[in-house]
Order: C-alpha cells, then sequence, then structure tokens
C-alpha cells in the first residue's frame, strides 16, 4: 500500500457526536482527544511522514465562550501530558496558525513541546491552531512585501516556490489526502494553497469515531486515485 507522505484532517463533529448521545458538546471534545491520539498513532505506525490536523480554526472564536474555553482545557492537558501522549515515539509536534491570540498559557505549552520535540523527524504533527488559509496566504502576501520594501527581493523573485516559503511549515507542505469526518464536503478554509492538488476522502462517521480502520480505508481510496495533477497520464 502506497502511503501518501502528507495527510491532513479536518476533525469534525465532536460537537454532534455528543449530542447524540445526549451529551454536552464539551463532552464530544473530550472523547474526540481520544481519537486524536488514535490518529497521530495510526498514522505513525502506518508510516506516514506529516500531519496537519485542524483542531481550532479562526471562524471557531465565533463559538460561545464556555465551549472555546473547554477546548483550550483539552488542548492544554494534551500539550502538559506530551510525554505520555507520545510514548517515546519519534513525533515532532509544531504549531500551524496565529498562537499568539491564544492564552498565554496555551502559548508557552506549544512552545515548551515544540523546543522538546525539534530533533523527532520520523512523523511532523502540525496541530493548525487559530488557523485559516485565507490568513496564511494574507499572512504570507503581507511578509513578501515586506521583503520587498526592505529590498530583499525583486517582484519578479515571486513565484510559487518562493511564495510557499513564507507559508506555515517546513519543505513537505502538499498535501496528498485531505480527510473529513462528519460528511461535510467542503475545504473550511484549511490548507488552501497546500490543497491545491489534494486528494479527498469523506467519511459520514464524526471524527470521535475515527480510528486505524477508517484511517487505512481513505489510504485504500487514495492509491485507487489517478494523481495527474493537470497533466496526463502515461497511458
Amino acid at each position: 500500500m502506497n502511503i501518501p507522505n502528507h495527510i491532513g484532517i479536518i476533525m469534525d463533529g465532536n460537537g454532534r457526536y455528543a449530542r447524540m448521545r445526549g451529551l454536552p458538546r464539551s463532552a464530544g471534545h473530550g472523547i474526540g482527544v481520544k481519537a486524536l491520539r488514535r490518529t497521530v498513532t495510526a498514522c505513525y505506525e502506518l508510516g506516514v511522514k506529516t500531519l496537519t490536523l485542524y483542531a481550532f480554526s479562526t471562524e471557531n472564536r465565533k463559538r460561545p465562550k464556555e465551549e472555546v474555553a473547554q477546548i483550550m482545557r483539552l488542548l492544554l492537558k494534551f500539550l502538559r501530558n506530551y510525554k505520555d501522549e507520545l510514548k517515546g515515539r519519534d513525533i515532532r509536534i509544531e504549531p500551524m496558525g496565529d498562537i499568539t491570540a491564544l492564552p498565554a498559557s496555551i502559548q508557552a505549552e506549544i512552545s515548551h513541546v515544540s523546543g522538546a520535540t525539534a530533533h523527532n523527524n520520523r512523523l511532523i504533527v502540525y496541530v493548525a491552531l487559530n488557523y485559516g488559509g485565507r490568513a496564511e496566504i494574507a499572512r504570507a502576501a503581507r511578509n513578501i512585501a515586506q521583503a520587498a520594501v526592505d529590498g530583499e527581493l525583486a517582484p519578479a523573485d515571486v513565484d510559487e516556490r518562493l511564495f510557499s516559503q513564507f507559508l506555515y511549515g517546513d519543505e513537505n507542505r502538499d498535501v496528498d489526502l485531505i480527510i473529513r469526518t462528519s460528511g461535510e464536503l467542503r475545504l473550511s478554509n484549511f490548507l488552501l494553497w497546500q490543497g491545491a492538488y489534494s486528494e479527498f476522502w469523506v467519511t459520514k462517521k464524526k471524527f470521535p469515531e475515527f480510528n486505524k480502520r477508517l484511517l487505512k480505508k481513505a489510504i485504500k481510496a487514495y492509491n485507487k486515485r489517478d494523481r495527474r495533477k493537470g497533466g496526463l497520464n502515461a497511458e
């Protein structure tokens, strides 16, 4: 089985999963953290190189304050227990998004975990926090414009390769496979640049139900795709 180098996951449906079971939405987020653990472990075991998890979007800030606070508490707990969560695995955790707008406690833990796992390379996990694809592109454009004003580059230097260097993350930016749970058929402002030629796989299962079996099912479907990226196949 050909394993995608980079998988992005839109972790959707925590709240709906809880409501369907007569639980408060906050309970769904707690159960979703368990699915997050399973997902990271499964990607590690299958040999995925990069995993980007859509944890908290710029639009999620519009949700009720208590729900946002619950998400932040769960995230903080996950980060503080990162050694137990990773269980000695060669996994690097990196933030992706405008973390300066997050609570100081979250920023401190993200910085700590990122530094502590900086030398791990078997699986890189980007946690998209306060992230939006449009905001990321606008940020890159501002930084390129500033570099031009400072005389560090000329407008003629700007091409797709240079632009991508101003986005979040390392050199492995293009996403091979984007998975979305809960059945919705939209990107929701996730990896708009990096996902230009991504394959999509959607399941009606809510994210708390996501597991290794579903991940392998998505990868199996990915292997059946004809990835021409606008060109023609060998035939």
